[in-house]
């Protein structure tokens, strides 16, 4: 069978995930000679004019996030009817999988993996983008031990004006309660959901389950978790005070950024201070439950009840590994298995529309009207469309107009509510009317090539094309362009993709702060970025025996390095001598010999008819004594002298 070609650069190798909206195989890039991975929109969804320019607009949303801890989008493109996002290629385990095979991490683990998902939720929150989904099965732990979100492509930006009235409920055990209502979320919905990751990788269970995921998603609304260190009593103080935070049931009463709660983890993991208050006991006007134990739980309001109805893009690819240990290989999940999160996501869907169910029956009983399924009228003529959605009960709502290469002009490429839905008779439904296919001009790209990152981002956008930037070690100077995919000069349509490389200068590694760790962190945290180490010890009065009290070099060095560790053997004792004998010596030899000795000497002069004038009678203390101690000597004055010291 002939291998398939993308964009006339990426050769589709295998297939590696799938989910519910799109496949993911493994892939080759031609241009770059490098292996990727290609998520391809599947067929039913690339159709949809609506679902199509979401793909796009999302592509070029994560294409814009650049952080070590994100999964890097290099390209998207459109070949014949397939829409598809090229991204990085990741070999390692998702935090789910290295949880289920490790049980509980160890609490430093926990909050140095919550620090760098904080360094990637930062980026995406600049962008203004909420991610609406952060869970283990979203977060990649490499080989080296640091970890990569994926799946911002389901992420939405706050100022989509495709993503107005459709919400995402996300996997029921991490969502937040203002997600499980429907309200709009910002960047401490993410919080909150990083919150519930840290709990489980510090106890190993999530804080809430139940037998559905609706059930687990109303827990996330009225009920307080148990104390992690309940569950897991290693897990400290601080670190619990940190995840309760987080998962405050008020927005308001959480970490307000991910800044700022990155940083309170970085406290943590150096052992400084960590000022974060007790976290909420009691949820406000909730009310006793018998029969639940400790857990606080209040009445549901309306608002609670009256869930959000997922749209049909709520379906959504998964991209994760396949499960194992930490030390598993792979990209990207194989099938679903079984009680996988296509299971999950299924069950979140199925209960919701058995609650519009009920709804509906409700709304009936009360005199609110009967419900009807919404045609589908994508590929109609506005007229075909306007007669079968009078003819179902429903009226035509707005009508736009839009560009599509999928429909013919004067054909409807959009419809909000979706068909297939139920509504209740009456409801107005929008429609979007193609206008055909969009002019596109043509445009040359501009040579980026020993420009600034900034001054061919500028040079793109004035060419009215779209930069995909992506960071690299290279001889040239740092922050300029090295690279580019397309040629300075060619002719292509406005709007395309322009991927460029920047320097970073020479290949070069990060040596981390090793200072108050202990020795044998140390070297793993050595090992993990391929660097050399040697080790010498000295006395330090300030840092426990067998840590690290300094290393060199330190910064950005190259790979391979070898750092130099000084380890503390613990506060210097003092030390001991033995104090020579001096008896019967004469007074100045005596001395002598006790200073070079290392101890300080007093003299005492006492009358004396049996010992020679000038000679020791003896002396004290004897033995082993600290070096510096004060000897005593004793010195015949003769018969005729009078006591005394000197």
């Amino acid at each position: 069978m002939e291998q398939q070609v993308l964009g006339g650069r990426y050769l589709l190798k295998d297939r590696v995930g799938t989910g519910g909206m799109a496949t993911v195989y493994r892939a080759q890039d031609q241009v770059l000679d490098r292996t990727v991975a290609v998520k391809i929109m599947l067929p039913q969804y690339a159709a949809d004019a609506t679902f199509a320019a979401r793909f796009k607009q999302e592509a070029q949303a994560a294409a814009g996030l650049q952080s070590p801890y994100i999964v890097g989008v290099y390209d998207w493109g459109k070949d014949g009817d397939t829409y598809y996002i090229v991204m990085e290629f990741l070999r390692g385990t998702d935090l789910k999988s290295g949880i289920r095979a490790h049980g509980a991490l160890d609490p430093k683990k926990v909050a140095q993996i919550g620090s760098q998902i904080c360094g990637a939720l930062s980026v995406a929150h600049k962008h203004e983008i909420i991610h609406r989904d952060i869970k283990p099965q979203n977060i990649m732990v490499l080989p080296d031990g640091n970890i990569k979100v994926m799946d911002f492509g389901i992420a939405r930006a706050k100022n989509s004006h495709l993503t107005q009235d459709n919400n995402v409920l996300g996997t029921a055990h991490y969502v937040s309660p203002e997600q499980t209502r429907g309200q709009e979320l910002g960047p401490t919905s993410d919080i909150y959901s990083l919150g519930v990751v840290m709990y489980e990788c510090a106890t190993g269970r999530v804080p809430f389950d139940g037998d559905d995921a609706i059930s687990v998603a109303l827990k996330q609304v009225n009920e307080i978790p148990v104390p992690p260190s309940q569950v897991n009593p290693s897990v400290d103080a601080d670190l619990e005070r940190i995840i309760l935070k987080c998962m405050e049931k008020d927005p308001a009463m959480r970490f307000q950024s991910a800044d700022e709660l990155r940083q309170v983890l970085n406290n943590y993991l150096a052992g400084r201070t960590v000022d974060v208050p007790e976290p909420t006991r009691v949820i406000a006007g909730a009310a006793a439950v018998p029969g639940a134990g400790a857990t606080e739980t209040r009445v549901m309001s309306d608002a609670t009840r009256a869930m959000v109805r997922p749209a049909v893009e709520a379906q959504r690819t998964t991209s994760n590994p396949r499960p194992g240990n930490l030390g598993n290989t792979g990209s990207y999940t194989q099938e679903e298995k079984k009680g996988g999160t296509g299971k999950i996501v299924a069950a979140v869907i199925a209960a919701i529309a058995v609650i519009g169910i009920a709804a509906a029956i409700a709304m009936s009983m009360l005199g609110g009207g009967s419900t009807a399924t919404v045609p589908n009228v994508l590929g109609k003529t506005l007229d075909e469309a306007r007669a079968e959605i009078e003819a179902a009960g429903f009226e035509v709502g707005e009508i736009t107009p839009g560009y599509s290469d999928e429909f013919e002009e004067n054909e409807i490429m959009g419809q909000t509510p979706s068909g297939g839905l139920q509504e209740a008779e009456g409801t107005k439904i929008d429609l979007t009317v193609s206008r055909g296919e969009e002019p596109v001009e043509k445009v040359k790209v501009p040579n980026l090539v020993g420009k600034t990152a900034e001054e061919a981002e500028q040079l793109l956008k004035d060419a009215g094309l779209v930069g995909i930037p992506t960071e690299e070690a290279n001889d040239a100077d740092e922050g300029t362009v090295f690279e580019q995919t397309q040629e300075a000069g060619t002719e292509v349509d406005e709007g395309t993709s322009i991927s460029y490389k920047v320097s970073t200068g020479p290949d070069t590694v990060a040596v981390p702060d090793l200072r108050g760790y202990d020795e044998a962190t140390a070297k793993q945290m050595l090992d993990e970025l391929e660097l050399s180490y040697t080790t010498t010890s000295t006395y330090d009065d300030t840092m426990g025996a067998g840590n690290v009290i300094s290393y060199n070099p330190g910064g950005n060095v190259a790979p391979g390095t070898t750092i130099e560790l000084v380890i503390s053997l613990g506060p210097q004792p003092t030390p001991t001598g033995a104090v020579p004998g001096v008896t019967g010596q004469t007074e100045s030899s005596a001395r002598s010999a006790l200073e070079n000795a290392g101890f300080q000497v007093q003299v005492q002069y006492q009358t004396s008819t049996t010992v020679a004038e000038g000679t020791v009678i003896n002396y004290s203390p004897t033995g082993t004594q600290d070096l510096g101690t004060t000897v005593t000597i004793v010195v015949s004055g003769g018969p005729g002298a009078s006591a005394g010291n000197e």
